[in-house]
């Protein structure tokens, strides 16, 4: 399949400096390569505010018209979210050329790459509410027709007939986002009844979220080196190496700037976090702009409600870790995801965090309490055991949830 020809238009505004322009340029390039487009020019200004009817100002705008006319691109690709009148305008300046922002081209990835019933329905649901106030056409002329005579002609106008369908397609999605959401609400009941310890791995897009996912469950999410490779949150067991079953969900990566259509449109796929115990924060130890990428999953998780669940950060892609990194955190471990090893080490590193999220038990339990025996066994990290044969009783250390029925029962037996 041909690749797109795009020509990225960014403006640097003030407050921002060149080193967090450039990066959010580079990742603006990362994503038209992640939607099978190619990168042929790249127009950039400096300005105190976007012109309110072009973005850019009137000199680059012809300037742009010119690189188009010359290199007759597929599409133009601004870095920042275009308003309605921005966006007509420069479709009439740059003519028969596609003009698309920022938000645009994610919803364009997150089309090609949502995959359940669920994610299909988001990204549609975000595309029409973007797409709603943005209907070109003759949209000012029409708003002024009312009924009466001289008015009405042969019906409904062609514009006015898209937005109704918009509307009603919205409504029908949201109401079955809402009947997928209590399914899933269902499902995430059924899995706190039966009190398993629940791990996300959250991240910036790109981190490597989906390999540690899949080494951790050797389960099969989709692994590229793309940005937003995975956008339905994927749940799978993970034993820890004391023998300990975890549930650890893969989860869409975050990004800097992301529409807000598509935070709202996304909230009940990113719920899964909300519901987790314990969150591992994967962190791309190579991208220069690390810092500014946790920065954003913080911002994000205080967004969600979740920024109380403990977490813990997994520092990936130590092979290829930039120059002048520096872990900002000590609650961490720093690995390679394509590493056997470091997985173990990973595994490990887990258990001691899931440990700390639980309460330590010492207790003896009688010879004839074999099933509780069993219980301690499945759903407890059983530390140590060994039967006492002075008082004919298993004495047991490890760790519950506190939250466990299992904790409880435990007083009785405590040493």
């Amino acid at each position: 399949m041909s690749r797109e020809q795009a020509i990225l238009v960014g403006c640097q505004l003030a407050g921002v400096d060149d080193e967090r322009f450039r990066y959010s340029m580079e990742e603006l390039a990362s994503l038209v390569a992640t939607a099978n487009g190619e990168v042929v020019a790249e127009v950039t200004q400096k300005r105190e505010a976007p012109h309110p009817a072009t973005y850019i100002g009137k000199g680059k705008t012809e300037e742009l018209a010119a690189i188009v006319k010359q290199l007759e691109p597929d599409v133009v690709i601004f870095n920042s979210e275009l308003s309605p009148s921005q966006a007509r305008n420069l479709t009439k300046m740059l003519g028969e050329v596609k003009v698309i922002d920022r938000t645009q081209l994610i919803l364009d990835i997150f089309a090609r790459r949502a995959r359940s019933k669920e994610g299909k329905l988001q990204v549609e649901l975000a595309q029409l509410e973007y797409m709603l106030p943005r209907l070109s056409g003759q949209g000012e002329a029409l708003s002024r027709l009312g009924g009466g005579i001289g008015t009405r002609g042969p019906g409904e106008t062609k514009l006015e007939t898209d937005r109704r369908h918009i509307r009603r397609r919205i409504d029908d999605i949201k109401a079955e986002l809402v009947r997928i959401a209590e399914h899933r609400g269902r499902y995430r009941e059924r899995r706190q009844k039966n009190q398993a310890f629940q791990v996300a791995l959250v991240g910036y897009t790109n981190a490597g979220k989906s390999t540690i996912f899949n080494r951790l469950t050797a389960a099969d999410s989709l692994e590229e080196n793309l940005l937003f490779a995975t956008l339905d949150p994927l749940t799978r067991k993970c034993v820890l190496p004391c023998g300990y079953t975890v549930l650890v969900t893969d989860t869409v990566g975050f990004i800097q700037d992301l529409p807000t259509t598509l935070v709202a449109a996304f909230r009940s796929t990113l719920e899964e976090v909300t519901e987790a115990d314990l969150l591992l924060h994967v962190v791309d130890s190579s991208h220069p702009d690390y810092v500014a990428h946790e920065r954003t999953v913080s911002r994000l998780l205080a967004e969600l409600g979740a920024s109380s669940i403990p977490m813990v950060t997994v520092y990936n892609k130590s092979d290829q870790k930039a120059s002048e990194f520096i872990p900002t955190t000590t609650a961490s471990i720093m690995i390679s995801a394509l590493s056997a090893a470091d997985i173990d080490r990973l595994r490990y590193f887990l258990e001691e965090a899931v440990k700390q999220q639980m309460a330590r038990y010492d207790v003896s339990i009688p010879s004839g309490e074999g099933k509780l025996l069993a219980r301690l066994k499945s759903d407890t990290i059983l530390h140590e055991w060994h039967y006492n044969e002075q008082g004919g009783t298993y004495d047991c250390q490890g760790y519950v949830l506190p939250t466990h029925p299992l904790y409880g029962e435990l007083q009785s037996f405590q040493r």
